[in-house]
């Protein structure tokens, strides 16, 4: 396995990308903006940078690295000649299954097709594909280049040889695959959105703020970062979009939504990627004021 085809160069398209790149794999990074490809390949130097300056790489890596990715807006163009594609779109049902079925028409049948997809069922992605057993989930964590994570989710049909492939592969990262089967949320969003979604409620209740919910949870759970705060890292429509997958596959009240979630995604509160979620990011990045809102 040489070339590996990226879809999607968002957080975790462009992290999936960099961290293929850097283990010297040549990468189609394809995504249908030409400004989200440049911005994609902004952080995926930045990051680079970041880890020049700390010495974990060389600059030779890093050249070596941004050398290894060439970028596609076609998708049709940018799959062709690769023995694996990763999809990393946003995490929409629908957008997933239409990508997919595009896959299944023009890449070859013996193309493995792994989906990063953090809660959507594999076996509902591989029911649009020829040859199913090729389908696979490959929920890498964020931030990608760190997280050592990968989770190696098996759809109903997914064969033992694609399952070890992509296993070994996940190595050869430097990662550590672990193997799940195919439910709603897998393990990693089933464990933790619930506890997200407890910590939104007991703020929605009033048993206590923003950083005091998050200061509970990491002076006494050890947790590095308080749920709020996390929440607002990966993004509160990608936490919604998760719960309600939840809610709609198991169909047990617990998965529900907080409303105070509901409204803040719909007020365009997203947390980090707008700017303001639990926490207000307009002056840092890091979550040191808490958002006007619940002051």
């Amino acid at each position: 396995m040489k070339t590996i085809a990226v879809i999607g160069a968002g957080t975790m398209g462009n992290g999936i990308a960099h961290t293929f790149a850097q283990s010297g794999f040549t990468v189609k990074l394809i995504d249908v903006s030409e400004k989200s490809i440049e911005k994609g390949m902004a952080t995926i130097a930045s990051n680079l940078d970041r880890m020049v300056s700390k010495e974990t790489i060389t600059e030779e890596d890093k050249y070596k690295t941004i050398g290894n990715i060439i970028t596609y807006t076609d998708l049709k163009d940018g799959v062709v000649g690769c023995d694996l594609v990763v999809e990393a779109a946003t995490e929409n049902v629908t957008l997933k299954l239409n990508i997919f079925k595009q896959l299944s028409e023009v890449c070859d049948h013996n193309v493995i097709l792994a989906t990063n997809t953090s809660s959507i069922s594999i076996t509902q992605i591989a029911a649009q594909v020829v040859h199913p057993e090729r389908v696979i989930g490959m929920h890498f964590m964020n931030p990608v280049p760190i997280m050592k994570l990968v989770e190696i989710i098996r759809g109903y049909n997914t064969s033992d040889e694609v399952t070890k492939i992509i296993m070994d592969l996940s190595v050869k990262l430097g990662k550590t695959p672990t193997e799940v089967n195919d439910y709603p949320g897998f393990v990693a969003n089933r464990i933790l959105m619930p506890m997200i979604n407890e910590s939104i409620e007991t703020l929605y209740n009033g048993v206590a703020g923003v950083q005091e919910i998050d200061t509970v949870m990491k002076l006494g759970m050890a947790h590095p970062m308080g749920p709020l705060q996390l929440a607002d890292f990966i993004g509160l429509d990608v936490c919604l979009s998760i719960l309600n997958v939840m809610y709609d596959g198991f169909k047990n009240p617990k998965y529900a939504p907080c409303p105070l979630l509901v409204n803040m995604v719909m007020a365009g509160k997203l947390g980090v990627k707008s700017g303001e979620g639990f926490y207000d990011y307009s002056e840092s990045k890091k979550a040191e004021k808490v958002s006007k809102q619940f002051n």
